[in-house]
């Protein structure tokens, strides 16, 4: 990380509001339809007046909520102490660990990490991605916000739609009942893209790992550019006898509890591409010891959700791969992140450029 040094903050408050917005489109995966998603922000307040933001993707209304009363838990703890995310994450794993730091525990966790590092940034008068010494890119990006489980037709559709900005990647969701409907779905999909564009298939989790070995072998050949967690997450050996079996690269970790949780997957040798999420990494701090991990095993890594801060933090990445793009939180955002020929514009400001809509927040806010 940048030796860069920022004035130094005492934290005095961490303030934390759930919402709930609406997506441009459903979201039908083989878990669940999504209209709207939970959305947690949090505002990290100093004593000399400087303020960091994060936002973290709650999954559901009772995770928000779980995931503010962790936060309150934690600002109790720290209340006074020097804005220095490491040593702050050290300091609250310690009474946390008979809880469990994982779940709603490190999500909590991570999202105060994130709006810690945005208020360094933002007292620096420095972006994120130049205090963690590399400075704003352009960072190629990938259209995630539909492809749901649905027809083939209304899939192709859909896929053209989200080409509006140039984007030159989008993800398909999979998990039809079939093999058969799965790949009528991805040929639609495939065909009505230009040949230039790259498209990545996700499962969800939803298959066991004959039928992921039987569905991935098929898929091969159908002009997919990664397959994403067809099993369990956790299952490292599944996942490393579908990573051997296949020639198309395998995708995992959105779910890794931590730099460890990914350094135990790469050693079971369990996928071919990583793509930790912030909010389960550790937050800005566990990003980039986990960027260090995938540099030194060669592995490029790619983000899900949250681009926002996910763009600074794959500027600073040395496998940097693809960003995962979605408008969730455009709802409640003054200056949403913005995409120029399929590229993430990085936001020049200091710290992540994070600044909350509030008569937004109180729209959608949940009580």
């Amino acid at each position: 990380m940048s030796t860069t040094t920022s004035p130094a903050l005492t934290l005095r408050n961490v303030r934390s509001v759930a919402v709930e917005v609406p997506l441009r489109y459903v979201l039908g995966t083989s878990a669940a339809a999504l209209r709207t998603v939970p959305l947690l922000l949090v505002d990290v307040e100093t004593e000399q007046g400087v303020t960091g933001r994060s936002y973290v993707f709650c999954y559901r209304k009772s995770g928000a909520h779980a995931m503010a009363a962790v936060l309150h838990d934690a600002a109790e703890l720290i209340a006074g102490h020097v804005v220095a995310p490491l040593a702050i994450a050290a300091r609250l794993e310690r009474p946390l660990t008979l809880i469990g730091v994982t779940g709603i525990v490190r999500m909590a966790l991570s999202a105060l990490d994130m709006a810690l590092w945005d208020a360094l940034a933002v007292a620096a008068g420095l972006p994120l991605a130049t205090l963690l010494g590399s400075a704003p890119r352009p960072i190629a990006a990938y259209n995630s916000c539909g492809l749901g489980l649905m027809s083939p037709d209304a899939a192709a559709d859909e896929a053209e739609r989200l080409l509006e900005g140039g984007f030159l990647a989008v993800k398909l969701r999979l998990g039809h009942p079939t093999l058969a409907d799965d790949l009528a779905v991805t040929r639609a999909v495939r065909k009505r893209l230009p040949d230039s564009v790259q498209l990545m298939v996700d499962y969800n989790q939803a298959l066991s790992v004959v039928e992921a070995l039987a569905r991935g072998r098929a898929l091969q050949s159908e002009g997919v550019a990664w397959l994403e967690e067809p099993i369990r997450h956790d299952d490292y050996r599944g996942n490393a006898e579908i990573a051997r079996a296949l020639e198309l690269p395998l995708q995992i970790g959105e779910n890794f509890n931590g730099p460890a949780a990914m350094l135990q997957a790469l050693d079971a040798n369990a996928c071919d591409l990583v793509m930790p999420d912030l909010g389960r990494i550790g937050g800005i701090s566990g990003w980039m010891q986990a960027a260090g991990v995938a540099a030194a095993r060669g592995i490029p890594m790619s983000s899900h959700l949250m681009p926002e801060a996910s763009a600074h933090v794959l500027a600073a990445s040395p496998t940097c791969h693809w960003l995962e793009y979605v408008d969730w939180a455009d709802a409640i955002l003054n200056e949403p992140l913005r995409i120029e020929n399929g590229f993430a514009v990085v936001s020049d400001r200091p710290g992540c450029g994070l600044s909350w809509d509030e008569d937004a927040v109180k729209r959608y806010r949940l009580d």
